[in-house]
């Protein structure tokens, strides 16, 4: 396996993309939960990074709504439909951990929903960011609820009826 990275900055901050064998498998904010040691991440080289970055870029100038990339998502069988069911939520919409669980056919499951979403290696581009509380709340996000928050008013957060900043509170 040969594994690269490049360091893109945006709004949010530095973006790490990590690519596997050519195929995007990681994208990490700065001081993220579960973000891999540094030194996993393999050689730093943007060859294989060059439609990724133009996709981001066109997505934080507010041009693209979905991605069209091929990615590796390595984990459980289990976190990979999560991911895959994360993948299915619109843009500027919305979920609750207990949605995806019952979307899932395991409507007990919201707890582990939340744990696989966390783990999430591709943030942005899968987007777990569009995950809530069952009451609206936040909850948990990988690169912080600030950021979180930034990310849903940007796409319009599907909270309330306005979308935008004001709508999140």
């Amino acid at each position: 396996m040969e594994r690269l990275h490049t360091v893109l900055d945006s709004t949010y901050g530095p973006l790490t993309l990590v690519a596997t064998d050519g195929v995007l498998s990681g994208l990490y904010m700065s001081d993220q939960r579960h973000r891999p040691a540094q030194e996993t991440f393999g050689a730093r080289d943007p060859a294989p990074f060059g439609e990724a970055i133009s996709q981001l870029e066109a997505y934080f100038a507010g041009e693209l709504k979905e991605f069209d990339l091929p990615l590796r998502l390595d984990g459980t069988p289990f976190q990979r439909t999560v991911w895959d069911e994360l993948l299915r939520i619109p843009y500027g919409e919305i979920r609750t951990y207990g949605e995806l669980a019952e979307l899932l056919g395991k409507p007990g499951a919201s707890r582990a929903v939340g744990l696989a979403n966390g783990k999430n290696p591709i943030s942005v581009i899968v987007p777990c960011h569009r995950v809530v509380g069952a009451n609206g709340n936040l909850t948990g996000y990988g690169g912080g609820l600030d950021r979180k928050q930034r990310l849903l008013a940007f796409e319009g957060g599907g909270l309330g009826a306005g979308g935008g900043e004001d709508a999140l509170f």
